[in-house]
Parts: C-alpha cells; sequence; structure tokens
C-alpha cells in the first residue's frame, strides 16, 4: 500500500526540528552547563513551512 505525504510541510531550513539548545561552553555554580534555546527564523518555531490561515475576500 502507498505511504501518503504528511499533511504538514516540513521546513526545510530546520528539517521538522524548530528549536535547539546549544551550549556555551561554560558551568554554572551546580555544575550545569548554560544553554541557550534557538528557534528557526524560517519558520517561526513551528517545524513546518505551512502559512496560517487567513481570510481571503474573494468577489466585489
Amino acid at each position: 500500500m502507498p505511504q501518503h505525504a504528511p499533511t504538514a510541510r516540513i521546513c526545510r531550513d530546520c528539517d521538522g526540528f524548530p528549536m535547539v539548545a546549544i551550549t556555551t561552553g561554560t558551568r554554572r555554580t551546580d555544575g550545569t552547563r548554560a544553554t541557550l534555546r534557538i528557534t528557526c527564523p524560517t519558520c517561526k518555531g513551528t517545524g513546518t513551512t505551512t502559512p496560517a490561515a487567513s481570510f481571503v475576500r474573494a468577489g466585489r
């Protein structure tokens, strides 16, 4: 049986992983690493490329 494509298109820049944690290399006093959370600028952290639903005016 053929596989169906996903309903939402995956962002080509982040490949569906819209948020990542990057370590800064420094450690806090309790021993944990300091990290930065970065979101994909293309999809704005959604992971998909489908535009948000909006109203379209048709006719006159």
